[in-house]
């Protein structure tokens, strides 16, 4: 039995290391889900220098979405919305043309319907969900990325 207890201390000892390591490696690599949209937007975008544009170069890399209607969380109310999206490049706004009916919609579909009435009242929503649809447009398009959106035109209605 003396010569089997170093053994088992050690052994127990490794498994919680392998375990320790384990739990911080999956907090790691899975743990920012929950992450503020805001901080995420402004470290997707922080790569990407803004820099002036003139209006020429702004109709290239600019794409829009005009009168989007759906229910917000609470289906007593309609929200018609109007969305214009700012790229970093030709490509990637040449790319989100091609997606924006089949995929992009039902994006923008789903982050206006966990939106309540009350949020979609002020501008603190407003920027939710623009923050919410960069990071969710991002992680679709390929080339180049979503730099800005700007919501055109807005209207919110009870049935």
């Amino acid at each position: 039995m003396r010569k089997l207890l170093p053994w088992l201390v050690s052994l127990l000892l490794a498994i919680t290391l392998i375990v320790v390591v384990a739990f911080i490696f999956w907090n790691n690599l899975f743990g920012d889900k929950n992450k503020d949209p805001d901080q995420a937007v402004k470290e997707a975008t922080e790569s990407v220098q803004l820099e002036p544009i003139s209006a020429d170069e702004m109709v290239k890399v600019t794409s829009e979405l005009i009168d989007i209607s759906t229910n917000l969380a609470d289906t007593d109310y309609i929200v018609r919305i109007s969305l214009s999206f700012q790229f970093d490049s030709e490509k990637a706004k040449e790319e989100f043309d091609k997606i924006k009916e089949n995929e992009i919609k039902p994006i923008i579909n789903r982050a206006l319907w966990v939106m309540t009435p009350e949020e979609m009242s002020g501008t603190k929503g407003k920027d939710q969900l623009a923050a919410g649809l960069i990071n969710s447009i991002n992680s679709v398009i390929t080339e180049g990325k979503l730099l800005k959106v700007g919501i055109k035109g807005f209207v919110m209605t009870p049935i």
